[in-house]
């Protein structure tokens, strides 16, 4: 389906949906990819192209690297893909995705979403993780897994929330490992299916709160303004925000805070988002547009975008 037939929403993924060579035929082909590369890889002060083109899986999986490494590769496509996507309703980004979110709608420059999420990635990979986790809650409702984050986080005195809210059969929990653990148990009273994430810490939990701190000195100075392409629907709230200074203080709590996934496609969809065009590889986000939208919008459609190939094909 042609981005142009419906408005459509362009979605930026975030970690998970690295893969190797990503981005390379683009930047090789686009003076400008090639130079959100280079832009990377100074702020970042690491070869993200020896990395991700010619590097290994535990390589890529590096946070340091990863943040940087996509939010370059996700704007080189909308960069190229932006001519052809006509008017667009809003911006949403999956966690790290936000901040090539918010640099597409023009709040923030290019630039600065590099060194910001270069500073992010180094944070996240730096922050003591000894007792941070996360695992996803499979099988069960959304009421249940609610109930069993309250009766673990009782029953141990930790740290526990949901903190991915991702489609109506994919949550997220994030914690002290002792409440997982205790959450997990409790899953498979109720005939549920815990699934331990491989990450080093709790994130979008208060447990990140350190990190989190050192990004919001940053954060404050990266100049955010008011978009000029269209709006950008924020994690913590699942819905946009136009004004400035109201966005940046959605951002000071996006690390500490759940990703509020459903109600941004929900919200997409009531501002009149027709296609929902993402713009990285894997393809994750066009998964869950599907999943979240298959009940209240049947004639919604869900695109991919991971290379030069699929841009083209926007128009097709």
């Amino acid at each position: 389906m042609s981005a142009r037939q419906n408005r459509p929403a362009v979605l930026f993924p975030g970690q998970g949906s690295q893969e190797k060579g990503m981005g390379r035929a683009l930047a090789e082909a686009s003076a400008e990819a090639a130079e959100l590369w280079a832009m990377a890889e100074k702020a970042s002060g690491l070869p993200l192209r020896e990395i991700y083109w010619e590097g290994d899986e535990a390589a890529m999986a590096d946070t340091r690297a990863l943040q940087p490494a996509m939010t370059a590769v996700t704007l080189g496509l909308w960069f190229a893909a932006r001519q052809r996507l006509g008017d667009i309703v809003g911006f949403a980004g999956h966690s790290l995705g936000e901040y090539a979110a918010l640099a597409a709608s023009g709040m923030l420059e290019a630039a600065k979403a590099l060194e910001l999420t270069s500073l992010r990635g180094r944070l996240m990979a730096e922050a003591p993780g000894g007792n941070g986790a996360m695992a996803a809650i499979l099988k069960l409702s959304l009421g249940d897994i609610e109930d069993v984050v309250r009766q673990a986080a009782l029953a141990t005195g930790k740290v526990l929330l949901v903190a991915n809210y991702n489609s109506p059969g994919q949550f997220v929990i994030s914690g002290d490992k002792a409440a997982i653990e205790a959450a997990a148990a409790l899953v498979k009273e109720r005939k549920g299916r815990a699934v331990a994430l491989p990450v080093s810490n709790a994130f979008h939990s208060p447990l990140m709160a350190e990190p989190a701190a050192e990004l919001v000195k940053a954060l404050d100075k990266a100049g955010l303004r008011a978009p000029t392409v269209a709006p950008v629907y924020f994690n913590v709230t699942g819905a946009l925000e136009t004004d400035a200074d109201k966005a940046l203080a959605l951002m000071r709590r996006q690390m500490t805070s759940q990703v509020r996934w459903i109600d941004t496609m929900a919200n997409l969809q009531a501002a009149g988002a027709r296609t929902f065009v993402e713009l990285g590889p894997k393809g994750v986000l066009a998964k869950l547009a599907t999943a979240n939208l298959k009940d209240t919008c049947p004639d919604c459609a869900a695109v991919g975008v991971a290379d030069a190939a699929a841009v083209a094909a926007l128009e097709a």
